[in-house]
């Protein structure tokens, strides 16, 4: 083995161009880098839903008066609801409990009646499903919603009052629509870029060692600088295209808005993959095998980019421990950056802190890839 010789840009690109032609030939590799974030992005974009629409409810009617009727109008209009009208309080029963409805609307018959007696009440009954809070609190809300705007839109004739004392017009500021996409689609540019940077770069290393090749390598006058770009660059690019296809997606397939600049999505998204490489390396220097590299790339990127990310979970619902690990993975920042890049646009204290954190993990994990990383056989 020769002695390493300084840095070299010739023997660099060389060895890029023996990694990207191995890429390419590695059908792996090809399924990770472009198949792998559409089917992220289309389960996500079509399989994850939190928005609480069109929610499956009864209306068991038991009055048919006019009133009644109109009622049933009211939440059968309701873009929230979908309604199944029955006059069978029981077989509204029976749906729920198979799971058909999530809750039921008792119309009385004495309703109207009621309705048009002075001073007397007219309540309508909701009975929701409670083996899912969440939704039940959901279906009371609506239902109540609906129900005090069809009072309103009573006449005063029925000596209900129409306007009340505080008109509310809340408005969600940068989503104003309230729809989840907008929140999830930004997130899964994340979570497929953790996925193609950590486990594809964790098999680099530690298939060169497992084929052989490293010791070819080694015989070289290849620097340690040289080894670890020449891994880090082709898949850098790939990532980078894989984020692109990932943005426009987003954009003009799933219509998420996108408020903030290009330049700074490229310079951050760079920061995060840069990240995700070097972790990957780091694992694949480190176990030398393939299939322990995916195994702890999966445990140790995977999991943190579900769980702490603040995607699916609520960071600051999260016990004060979890919590506090989730300062400590990178996808977390690169989630807010990303967020507020689509949502709200250029907001420097958000972009600016963020990019910082990405940019000493990032300096660490290529710091301590280049440590372990040896250039001689064991």
């Amino acid at each position: 083995m020769n002695a390493a010789q300084s840095f070299s840009s010739k023997r660099l690109f060389a060895l890029c161009r023996k990694e990207a032609r191995q890429i390419v030939r590695d059908s792996s590799s090809i399924v990770g880098c472009f198949v792998l974030p559409l089917v992220v992005l289309f389960i996500f974009g079509f399989g994850i839903n939190f928005d609480s629409t069109a929610l499956r409810v009864g209306l068991a009617l038991q009055d048919q008066s006019p009133e009644a009727r109109h009622l049933a109008d009211a939440f059968k209009a309701s873009p929230y609801f979908s309604v199944t009208v029955s006059d069978n309080k029981e077989d509204l029963i029976k749906s729920m409990q198979a799971g058909r409805l999530r809750a039921f609307i008792v119309v009385p018959v004495d309703f109207s009646r009621n309705l048009s007696a002075g001073g007397k009440t007219s309540p309508i009954q909701v009975i929701t499903d409670g083996s899912e809070p969440s939704t039940a609190n959901f279906v009371h809300a609506y239902v109540n919603a609906t129900w005090q705007l069809w009072l309103q839109n009573k006449t005063p004739d029925n000596s209900i009052i129409t306007r009340p004392f505080i008109d509310v017009h809340p408005r969600f500021w940068f989503n104003q629509d309230a729809l989840s996409r907008n929140v999830i689609m930004p997130g899964a540019v994340t979570i497929f870029i953790t996925l193609i940077g950590t486990i594809l770069t964790s098999l680099g290393i530690a298939r060169e060692w497992e084929r052989g090749t490293m010791e070819a390598l080694l015989s070289t006058r290849i620097t340690k600088a040289e080894l670890l770009l020449s891994k880090l660059i082709p898949y850098y690019v790939l990532s980078m295209l894989a984020v692109i296809v990932g943005v426009a997606l987003s954009i003009f397939l799933f219509k998420v808005p996108f408020r903030g600049s290009y330049m700074l999505l490229w310079l951050t998204s760079s920061l995060y993959v840069v990240n995700t490489l070097g972790m990957g390396l780091l694992i694949s220097t480190a176990t030398r095998n393939q299939f322990s590299a995916v195994q702890i790339a999966l445990d140790a990127a995977l999991m943190p980019a579900l769980i702490l990310s603040g995607l699916v979970f609520e960071i600051d619902s999260m016990p004060a421990i979890v919590r506090g690990l989730s300062y400590l993975a990178p996808v977390r920042y690169s989630m807010d950056i990303m967020r507020t890049l689509f949502l709200a646009g250029n907001v420097p204290g958000i972009i600016i802190s963020n990019a910082l954190f990405l940019l000493a993990t990032a300096s660490l994990l290529l710091g301590l890839t280049l440590r372990k990383t040896r250039m001689r056989l064991e």
